[in-house]
Parts: C-alpha cells; sequence; structure tokens
C-alpha cells in the first residue's frame, strides 16, 4: 500500500524509477542505436519489428494483466507474477530472433543477449526477486558503450540511481538490487566479449 502523503524523494524516486524502467531504456537505446548506425529508412525497418513483435505486445500484455488482476501493479513487483511476465517477454523475444534469423540470416545480436539476460533473471527469480530495472539498465549501459564511451557511462550512473530508487520505493532489497547488477554485469561482460571475437 503505498503512502497518503509521499516524501519529496519518495516522489522523485518514483519518476526516475517509473521513467527509466526496462521497456523505456531498450526504447531509447534502440532509437539510439538506429539514427546512430542507419539512414532513416533502414533505421524505421530496425526498430519497427522490433516496436511490435517485442514491445508494444509486452505492453499490451503487463496492461490487460493490471486490468484483469493477475499483476499488482505495472512493475510486476510479485515474484510469483514475473514468472508469467518472463516466459512472455522470452516468447516474444524469440518470435523476434526467428523472424531476424529468416530475413536476415543471422540472428540480432542485440536480442540474443536480452534473451539470455531473461533466462538468467527467470532462473533467478525462483530463489530471488532480482531487480529487473537495475539489471536492464546495467546492459543498456553496456550496449551503449559499444557505441558510444561516454553514453555508456552515463547510462551506468542512470543504472546505479534506478537501483537506488527501487530499494527507497521498497520495490527492491539492497540484496535485490546487487543480484540484479550482478547478473546484468556478467550478461554484459558476455555480451561485449563476443561482440568483440565476433568483429575481429
Amino acid at each position: 500500500m503505498e503512502e497518503k502523503q509521499a516524501s519529496p524523494l519518495h516522489k522523485i524516486s518514483r519518476i526516475i524509477s517509473d521513467f527509466f524502467n526496462p521497456l523505456v531504456s531498450l526504447i531509447i537505446f534502440f532509437v539510439y542505436m538506429s539514427v546512430h548506425e542507419y539512414s532513416l529508412n533502414q533505421a524505421l525497418k530496425h526498430f519497427l519489428p522490433i516496436l511490435l513483435m517485442v514491445i508494444i505486445p509486452v505492453i499490451a500484455w503487463i496492461t490487460y494483466n493490471v486490468k484483469t488482476g493477475k499483476y499488482t501493479n505495472m512493475d510486476v513487483s510479485n515474484r510469483v507474477q514475473r514468472k508469467t511476465l518472463y516466459i512472455f517477454i522470452g516468447i516474444c523475444v524469440a518470435a523476434y530472433l526467428f523472424y531476424s534469423y529468416l530475413k536476415h540470416g543471422r540472428f540480432d545480436f542485440v536480442m540474443l543477449f536480452i534473451l539470455v539476460l531473461l533466462l538468467a533473471l527467470q532462473v533467478s527469480n525462483y530463489f530471488i526477486k532480482s531487480s529487473m530495472h537495475t539489471a536492464f539498465n546495467i546492459f543498456v549501459a553496456a550496449l551503449f558503450f559499444n557505441i558510444d564511451t561516454s553514453m555508456g557511462i552515463a547510462w551506468l550512473f542512470i543504472a546505479g540511481l534506478v537501483g537506488l530508487t527501487r530499494i527507497i520505493l521498497k520495490r527492491h532489497t539492497p540484496k535485490e538490487v546487487v543480484l540484479g547488477a550482478l547478473i546484468a554485469f556478467l550478461v554484459s561482460f558476455l555480451y561485449l566479449y563476443c561482440d568483440i571475437q565476433f568483429r575481429t
């Protein structure tokens, strides 16, 4: 239950936490990457399938489940409720990877590691509710780092801030935030290492 009169710190934390949720952070990255790497036409061709096959279905799934009472809130803070969320997101990402492979003859490297991160968080969820907000923002920092070092460092600071807000809002314990961060750092390291190996 929320406080009747939230403190300024609580209000600021909610704004930061809501804005830098995993979906918004990924959208910001994909838009930035599309504009940075491609022409406008190519950017639309790259981003639209992700939007239509992953982002919109996941938003619709969460909204539907919140409205029907299956999920407590849009954050899906409940550990039991998260199991079905991870499965649904995983199916959407896997469907996009299959589409990407059929269209381009290769898997989308970024989306492949998003699936790896989801699987790691799902396994963790059976034992402890790792912070998805923290994990995804750290991974987004790694994605940015691969394109623009300064953006990667800036986003790592944002990820730390987001992790702190999750504790302030009592959506996660410090242990859950730290575990989410550790999982993300491991997956991010693997992503950056594999990307370097793939490019050389």
